[in-house]
């Protein structure tokens, strides 16, 4: 039975990893958050994408413990409100997909729900509205809609879609004949000549019928994640699922678990611009370009050369005279790599992790906190500085260190600084210390952000030397939030 209401319940999977797009995207700040092409990164520009409240109801988020007030945060950054769902482990997007389907039937019987990769771009909305608009009547009929785009190269890293006939007046509207995997260069070039579609990976379909065909096709998958959501909790107004539960789920994904076996199918054939932006030669494909075909985002600039790429994130980063070459520049790594070679990113960043640099490929100097964020600003052997910023209102944990003091500098604010039993107010150009083993916390009481120097000295100076005796997040140890 489908419920009278028939707007549709966008939910975000947000919970992956893109090593191939390093050094932007990190294991604890991946490619979804980050601003590959323009400002905002491509989970806001899917928020956006989904914020006609006439069309779309309040979005779901399904992510992971490491990046729940981040997805928090970005989403409050654009004015969205959502609901985030905490996956406990990774379990591929089968389980993702289940959960989704399974909380969307709990408030909204029957409902519309329409499942989007967070680290997908988009482009032409009203292209992307006209799709979704095509395949609602038939995600109402009971098929669970794919959305297909016309591809423009043979590629080989995308799954494809045999379109099958027209399922009404709409020729854009079909059944499926066939799904296939990524082919090879010669297979693809064959596809491209038999009118097959990139598979988005992106579903249209009614909650109920998703739980059916999870029933008939996966029904480990459906019993372990429907026990996680019955002994899920809410924590701080996260959903969280319960861990030993949802672990038992076997590992898989959608596609191989429901879409290549159901019968219940048909695809929408798109007209917008989309990638999966899975490698910088697919961001070069997406992005404007310059009269010479290069692609600037960031501090970049170009001379003498063609069809490159160049990614800044704080350092200004020059090409000259080259030819179809992408380069990547943050605070602390530089990639340089020919686009057609753009696929073996991922190779070095497991190369980088066996040769004992999986800090480098972990996080970057900018790491986020649910009170605001810490820079790294130098690190010598016994001492290291940083930036640090407390949004208003929030506080740091009350913690203390083992084996380091810290000496802090306000240069931005006010700042309500306890240590041990004691409350001081530090103002700008002002400065306390903070002696080993004392615990402490520093707070925003103020209007502004709360800006401070932070240098560290000691016999260790990790970001792991931290005792938390009380913090507002509910964080343990060792947790991946700095403070």
């Amino acid at each position: 039975m489908t419920t009278t209401d028939n707007k549709i319940t966008p939910v975000l999977l947000a919970g992956g990893a893109g090593s191939r797009l390093w050094p932007v995207s990190r294991d604890q700040l991946p490619k979804q958050f980050q601003p590959l092409v323009g400002s905002f990164s491509t989970y806001q520009q899917t928020l956006k994408r989904v914020s006609d409240r006439s069309l779309f109801d309040v979005p779901k988020v399904i992510t992971s413990n490491d990046f729940r007030f981040f997805a928090k945060r970005q989403a409050e950054d654009i004015g969205t409100s959502v609901d985030i769902i905490l996956e406990p482990v990774r379990r591929d997007s089968a389980a993702a997909m289940a959960a989704a389907a399974l909380i969307a039937e709990r408030d909204s019987p029957g409902g519309l729900v329409m499942a989007l990769a967070a680290d997908h771009i988009i482009l032409d909305e009203d292209k992307f509205n006209k799709a979704v608009m095509l395949g609602r009547k038939s995600a109402l009929d009971g098929n669970i809609v794919v959305f297909g785009l016309p591809p423009t190269e043979p590629q080989t890293s995308y799954g494809y879609i045999s379109p099958g006939t027209p399922l009404g007046e709409d020729i854009d509207l079909r059944c499926v004949n066939a799904f296939v995997e990524k082919p090879n260069a010669e297979t693809a070039i064959g596809y491209l000549e038999k009118g097959y579609l990139w598979n988005s990976g992106n579903f249209l379909f009614r909650s109920d019928r998703m739980i059916s065909e999870f029933r008939i096709y996966a029904p480990e998958i459906l019993s372990a994640v429907e026990r996680s959501i019955e002994r899920s909790e809410i924590d701080l107004g996260f959903r969280r699922l319960d861990q030993e539960s949802f672990e038992a789920c076997p590992k898989d994904s959608i596609d191989y678990a429901v879409i290549e076996k159901t019968k219940k199918i048909a695809v929408v054939r798109g007209h917008f611009r989309w990638s999966d932006v899975g490698s910088w030669d697919a961001i070069w494909a997406v992005a404007d370009k310059d009269d010479c075909n290069n692609a600037i985002e960031g501090d970049g600039l170009t001379v003498n050369s063609n069809g490159c790429l160049v990614h800044s994130n704080g350092l200004t980063t020059t090409v000259v005279g080259a030819n179809n070459l992408v380069v990547v520049s943050t605070k602390d790594a530089v990639l340089v790599v020919p686009k057609s070679q753009a696929q073996e990113v991922k190779g070095l960043v497991e190369h980088l992790k066996l040769s004992g640099r999986g800090e480098i490929t972990n996080r970057h100097k900018r790491a986020y906190s649910p009170w605001g964020y810490a820079e790294e600003m130098l690190i010598g052997e016994r001492f290291g500085v940083k930036r640090i910023v407390i949004d208003p209102g929030c506080r740091t944990s009350l913690q203390r260190h083992i084996n380091r003091a810290e000496h802090w500098i306000v240069v931005g604010g006010t700042a309500t600084v306890t240590i041990g039993t004691k409350n001081t107010i530090i103002a700008e150009n002002e400065s306390i210390y903070v002696p080993v083993g004392q615990p402490h916390r520093i707070a925003n009481q103020g209007r502004i952000p709360l800006e401070l120097i932070e240098v560290r000295t000691g016999a260790y100076i990790g970001d792991d030397d931290v005792v938390r005796i009380e913090d507002d997040f509910t964080r343990v140890e060792n947790e991946t939030s700095l403070a």
